[in-house]
């Protein structure tokens, strides 16, 4: 079975799909001429600067931290020591590439989904690709939303809603603090429970408070570990921009890396901590306050920016300068945790690094089971309308309480498989309304240069 399903993985993960994700990218960044460079600056502002004056449920700061709630999670801890470990140092400058075309990918998403968007029968808003599917393309590509929309909720129940996340918060704590895994996620099964059925405002409360804290906690470890090794940064980086364009030699905790090894786990690793492309985030960018579809896109771009080119470029660094990526016999998981033990001390016999990775992990997971939760109850409610959502948060409830008791080595493998599923209609459609996205960006930059024009004064 884990033959098959990495034959699978590796068949989707092909060329052909990583050349469509880097390649949609390429084409907004051309046609939107380099806005995710341009204009971040002003993206950044946004984040706590938008009007939140128009129709939604959520504002545009609550709406990108239950999106970032999502991404960042496991992916950048695990996923980034994972591609490191096959792929090499040169997975890192593949992974910045990509998210800088990514973060173009992630400013269409942004755009069409509030572009799309509707109220359901509770007078919710729902949005993303499954809508901007239907409602942009037309009718007719109704197959390809129900596609997505079918993919979307496997990736919150077999993905990286549920096990992947499961499995990091238990083997952590109970590795750290001894308590039977059982235990712990009886105990995260109850806890989403509370959460998931006070909805996306509940979701969204929990992720405003939670994701900024665990952010910059990390980043602050991350940054600490920099400094005392500052000596090794330089070596680093070029360890980085070496590796990707030169075979990396067989040391260490892998056999030898290719370019393209490093190529594929790079973009494959960065696309799933940061979900450009994915068509997850513009389900929670919809429920967001705004009148401007291109002001909501701009701030859910910043979502690729922090988590990619800020928090995995730390977690990459801090492997690469304790040394710790080229430990033989170590597996990928525990490479993180070494990093934080080379520097940090040991208090009463537990080591601080691992404490505090704990910390760190369990919260990056537990924020992501309540974004993906909210995604998959989206998707579901597209599918077979609001009655199933209740049905499906206890469906979910279950399936995080079981993931304690189930040892799958297939995991990732899985997680990896139903995302690339996600992603090709999501893909198709930002190309064929890149134009839509075009245009709401020129009504939009049109109206911060003549704030008081209104939208039907304004020349495209």
């Amino acid at each position: 079975m884990i033959n098959f399903l990495d034959q699978l993985d590796s068949f989707i993960w092909g060329p052909p799909l990583l050349v469509l994700l880097v390649g949609t990218g390429i084409l907004l960044t051309i046609r939107l001429k380099l806005i995710q460079l341009i204009k971040l600056p002003h993206a950044l502002t946004l984040i706590f600067k938008s009007e939140n004056s128009g129709e939604g449920d959520i504002s545009s700061f609550s709406a990108l931290c239950t999106a970032l709630a999502a991404t960042v999670g496991t992916g950048n801890i695990i996923g980034v020591a994972t591609a490191l470990a096959a792929g090499g140092p040169g997975s890192l400058f593949w992974m910045w590439l990509a998210a800088f075309f990514g973060m173009a990918t992630k400013y269409a998403e942004g755009v069409l989904a509030i572009k799309y968007r509707q109220l359901d029968e509770n007078q919710e808003v729902a949005g993303g690709p499954m809508y901007y599917i239907t409602n942009g393309m037309g009718k007719k590509y109704k197959p390809l939303a129900v596609f997505f929309a079918f993919s979307g909720i496997l990736v919150a129940l077999l993905g990286i809603g549920t096990f992947t996340q499961v499995n990091a918060i238990t083997s952590s704590i109970e590795s750290t603090l001894h308590i039977k895994a059982e235990i712990v996620g009886l105990i995260l099964a109850g806890i989403v429970l509370i959460v998931t059925f006070g909805g996306i405002k509940s979701i969204s409360k929990v992720a405003e408070k939670v994701v900024p804290v665990m952010a910059t906690s990390y980043l602050i470890i991350c940054v600490f570990i920099l400094i005392i090794n500052y000596q090794s940064i330089i070596p680093a980086f070029e360890m980085i921009f070496k590796g990707a364009f030169n075979m990396t030699a067989a040391t260490g905790g892998f056999a030898g890396a290719t370019v393209a090894m490093a190529i594929r786990n790079g973009v494959a690793r960065g696309v799933f901590s940061n979900e450009s492309g994915l068509g997850s985030a513009p389900i929670a960018a919809a429920a967001a306050k705004t009148e401007w579809a291109a002001e909501q896109g701009l701030i859910s771009m910043t979502g690729t920016f922090i988590d990619s080119l800020i928090i995995c470029t730390l977690t990459g660094l801090t492997l690469m300068v304790t040394g710790v990526w080229q430990m033989e016999g170590v597996v990928a998981s525990s490479l993180t945790e070494r990093a934080f033990n080379t520097v940090l001390p040991t208090i009463w016999g537990v080591p601080l690094g691992s404490i505090l990775l704990m910390i760190c992990l369990s919260l990056f997971a537990f924020t992501t089971i309540l974004g993906w939760n909210y995604y998959g109850e989206r998707c579901c409610q597209f599918l077979f309308g609001v009655k199933s959502i209740t049905p499906y948060r206890i469906i979910f409830v279950v399936m995080i309480g079981s993931g304690a008791f189930l040892q799958l080595e297939a995991v990732w493998l899985i997680a990896d498989i139903v995302n690339g599923l996600m992603a090709l209609p999501n893909l198709v459609a930002i190309i064929a309304l890149s134009g839509v996205v075009v245009s709401e960006t020129q009504l939009y930059l049109n109206h911060i240069k003549q704030p008081n024009n209104n939208l039907e004064s304004i020349e495209l």
